[in-house]
C-alpha cells in the first residue's frame, strides 16, 4: 500500500518535470522575444540570428529593414532579430562612425584612388 503511494507520487513529479517546466520556460521566451519585437523603432542597432549587425531603417507587420552599411538597407523577417545592441557611444576623437568602423580598419572602403586594374586591390 505504501509502495503504490510512493509510485503515485513519483509519477506525479515526473510529469511536472516534464510536462509542466518545459511549458513554462516556452512562455517566458515567448514573452521575451515579443518584448524585443516591441523594442524595435528605427535607428535601433541589431543583431540578427545570422550574425549580420546594423540598424533599423524602417518596420513593417512581419519585415524590418536593416542598414548594414551606408546606403546598403536589407530586408529581414522580425523574427531573425536575435538582440538589440547598445548603442556605441562615440569617441570623439574617432574619424568613423557611429558603428565604430573607420576609414584606418577598412581602407578599401570608400577608397577612391584607382586601383591596380585587376579588379582588386593589391597589399
Amino acid at each position: 500500500m505504501n509502495q503504490q503511494y510512493l509510485f503515485l507520487i513519483l509519477l506525479a513529479v515526473a510529469f511536472v518535470a516534464l510536462i509542466v517546466l518545459p511549458g513554462r520556460q516556452r512562455k517566458k521566451m515567448a514573452a521575451q522575444a515579443q518584448q524585443l519585437q516591441n523594442s524595435l523603432t528605427p535607428g535601433t542597432p541589431v543583431t540578427t540570428t545570422s550574425g549580420m549587425h546594423g540598424t533599423v531603417r524602417g518596420l513593417g507587420d512581419t519585415t524590418v529593414d536593416i542598414d548594414i552599411a551606408p546606403g546598403v538597407t536589407v530586408t529581414f523577417e522580425r523574427r531573425a532579430i536575435m538582440q538589440v545592441k547598445q548603442p556605441t557611444t562615440t569617441d570623439p576623437t574617432s574619424t568613423g562612425d557611429a558603428t565604430g568602423s573607420t576609414q584606418a580598419e577598412y581602407p578599401e572602403l570608400g577608397d577612391d584612388t584607382p586601383g591596380d586594374g585587376a579588379g582588386g586591390t593589391t597589399r
